[in-house]
């Protein structure tokens, strides 16, 4: 096997290294090197194993102008006289008014501050036509902000030498290997980009491994990180890394949380000075994170040398995630520090909110960090699962659940617990609808203060009032859900203004039930609940009401969404089956799509039967299972073009102003018009508009 990436310094004091076995040319660096003008400085600042002297040589094997090299060490760090000596012996020969390259390798080994200066002196003292290159695993003992200031600085840190993706695969290729693009993936994300862990990576694959098999923890990156980074560390240093390596993001708060300390901040910024794999997450340094190799060798070292501190760490560490709002985190850590209580508290506490927001896929990312045993035996989780099953209108799960969660609860457990078991019973309406408006009213008595719970309460107790017929108290309880809701859960705000608008279509007040449904459907889109099953009604009614103002197009977008997402419903509230299928029967009648009007009031039929007690329901299904059967034979045949002519017959426009409004030709409104003529068998406009509306398909005057 071809050995990639290792440098060969036959005489590491003179300093001149001679690149051996394969190197994978990166002439995007090269470029940029390329392009120091004389005078400036180029700073390669990065850890170990990053290619920095290697990219150097490449340098110089595309550059014309001559190098010179000088590869220092800790006898030039205790002998600044040493370093200028050699420097003014590699100077001396190079010819006056030509430009060249001046290399200093491994400068991180001048840590003294004798030397530091003596290396800025050098530096300054430089003719102008030489461009001085420091390779380093820390900072550049030079003035980086000035030389920055003054557009005299070229700057290849980790993140500009981690190896791209292609310079990746092109590593791989120098053993002879070309990997599927998901191995490749799998390989950069746990290497990120790192050339030195790439090249041990092939050691492994030539012993037939595959790279989604490879992990911080095995042997070849720890021996690797052990001799380049973690050996030079002070005792103290290791042991603060080892011990917040349980944290993804390292800031000096947080780690003094974890380590119950103070001036972490100073800590971190030290380290990462000394470039010790440290990613900066920020423009400021404040928030860092360990490279995935180094963290994975750090969490192992913590597991095998302080296993009864880990628990600990992990238990702050949820602590400090969940007051900075990290609850993923929190959980997480919970979890780990072997705290499954507080985690599930954590996660049922979250599951609300999220769900009324539309992130459902949050709490159920919580809920899959805990085993099927976990959730089926605390009440919290279960909670939980009933709380995302109602989002995603299912109701066998919300049922299987809550009862789950109602075994679960002791008798002593929060009146919270038994107001939610509450309201899942209220929502699933399986008692039928008093049975929901009880429900209702002792959940909203036990959950004073949780706005979101309360606004459930009231949707519920709203949409049973009104169609139990109870339409006075149905429209306070639905405006009073509406307000609750307006904030804290807009999936609920957007129901509540959505029932509303059809108490609004029930008054004929047209105008008031626009506005509702539009609002309602404008809160479904600009919080992403467009795909929550139980969003479904929102949709129906704003369908149902645009097929009313003759919007044909946008009511039929509306019913067909509202009908996708009814499929997705499972053994949901009798009552919100049937409402939402008599609406959408409404707006297909509406729409002139007969036989899918009777499909929906035929499918509503079997979910009326299930909830007798709704007279509303059973009066809509059979005042419009009337009505489609008066229309059907006359109507049936109109065509969409027609349907939308027949609207504005009984308007004061001529023909010329029809088409101007629908933007077709006088002579196309007028054979249109005459087609509906003929086929509702009658012989002028306003007999048109008479029998249309004695059929129901336009309104009454």
């Amino acid at each position: 096997m071809t050995a990639p990436l290792l440098i060969d310094v036959a005489d590491p004091w003179a300093g001149r290294p001679t690149p051996t076995g394969g190197v994978v040319p990166r002439p995007r660096l090269v470029a940029a090197l390329g392009a120091t003008a004389a005078g400036c400085v180029a700073v390669l600042s990065a850890p170990a194993g990053y290619g920095k002297t290697t990219l150097l040589c490449q340098w110089e094997a595309e550059d014309p102008r001559p190098f010179v090299w000088l590869t220092v060490d800790h006898r030039d760090d205790e002998d600044p006289a040493r370093l200028r000596e050699r420097a003014a012996a590699l100077l001396e020969p190079m010819p006056a008014g030509e430009p060249f390259v001046v290399v200093l390798d491994d400068a991180h080994a001048l840590r003294a501050a004798a030397t530091r200066l003596a290396l800025r002196r050098i530096a300054a003292d430089l003719p102008p036509e030489a461009v001085l290159a420091i390779a380093t695993r820390a900072e550049a003992p030079l003035p980086i902000a000035r030389l920055r200031a003054e557009h005299r600085l070229v700057e290849l840190g980790t993140g500009r030498l981690a190896m791209h993706r292609d310079e990746a695969a092109a590593v791989v290729a120098l053993d002879g290997r070309r990997l599927p693009a998901d191995e490749l993936d799998a390989l950069m994300a746990l290497t990120e980009g790192w050339p030195a862990a790439l090249s041990l990576a092939l050691l492994a694959l030539a012993d037939g491994r595959i790279p989604t098999e490879l992990s911080a923890a095995d042997d070849l990156f720890a021996a690797y990180l052990e001799d380049e980074v973690l050996a030079g560390l002070r005792p103290s240093d290791r042991v603060f890394l080892r011990r917040t390596s349980v944290l993804q993001t390292l800031t000096g708060p947080g780690c003094d949380t974890v380590l119950d300390r103070t001036g972490s901040a100073g800590v971190l910024a030290r380290l990462a000075f000394a470039n010790v794999l440290l990613i900066p997450l920020d423009r400021r340094g404040e928030r860092l994170r360990c490279h995935r190799l180094l963290a994975g060798t750090l969490a192992a070292e913590l597991a095998r040398v302080e296993p009864a501190h880990a628990d600990r760490l992990h238990r702050r560490a949820a602590g400090w995630c969940g007051g900075a709002g990290d609850l993923d985190g929190a959980v997480r850590h919970a979890l780990a520090g072997g705290d499954v209580p507080r985690a599930a508290r954590m996660t049922w506490a979250s599951a609300a909110h999220a769900v009324a927001h539309g992130d459902g896929a949050a709490v159920e990312r919580r809920l899959a960090l805990f085993s099927a045993r976990e959730t089926a035996t605390h009440p919290e989780l279960a909670l939980t699962a009933a709380t995302t099953g109602l989002i995603a209108g299912r109701g066998d799960l919300v049922s299987h659940w809550s009862s789950a969660a109602a075994v679960l609860a002791a008798a002593d457990a929060p009146p919270a617990v038994f107001g939610m078991l509450a309201v899942f019973r209220a929502t699933l309406g399986h008692d039928g609808l008093p049975g929901a408006i009880d429900d209702a009213a002792h959940a909203a008595a036990q959950l004073s203060g949780d706005d979101l719970a309360i606004a459930l309460c009231h949707f519920v107790a709203g949409a049973a009032r009104h169609l139990l017929g109870d339409r006075e108290r149905a429209r306070a309880e639905l405006i009073s859900g509406a307000r609750r809701a307006a904030v804290a859960a807009p999936a609920l705000h957007a129901l509540c203004l959505a029932q509303l608008g059809v108490l609004a279509v029930e008054r004929q007040d047209r105008a008031e039930a626009t506005e509702l449904v539009a609002r309602a459907r404008a809160q479904v889109e600009r919080h992403g609940l467009q795909d929550a099953p139980a969003c479904a009604l929102v949709f129906a009614a704003s369908a149902a009401v645009r097929a009313q103002d003759g919007r044909a197009e946008d009511a039929r977008a509306d019913l067909a969404h509202a009908t996708r997402l009814q499929e997705a419903l499972v053994d949901f509230a009798p009552w919100y089956e049937a409402e939402l299928r008599i609406l959408c029967a409404w707006a297909a009648w509406r729409l002139c799509d007969v036989p899918g009007a009777i499909a929906h009031l035929n499918d509503a039929a079997r979910y009326v039967r299930s909830a007798p007690e709704a007279t509303v329901l059973t009066a809509w299904l059979d005042g419009t299972q009337d009505q489609v059967a008066q229309a059907a034979a006359p109507t049936a045949s109109l065509t969409a073009a027609e349907l939308r002519i027949l609207r504005y017959l009984p308007t004061h426009l001529s023909f010329r102003e029809i088409a101007e409004r629908t933007f077709v030709s006088a002579n196309t409104v007028k054979t249109q018009a005459n087609a509906v003529y003929r086929k509702l068998d009658v012989s002028s406009r306003s007999e048109a508009v008479t029998r249309a509306r004695a059929l129901g398909v336009l309104d009454p005057a």
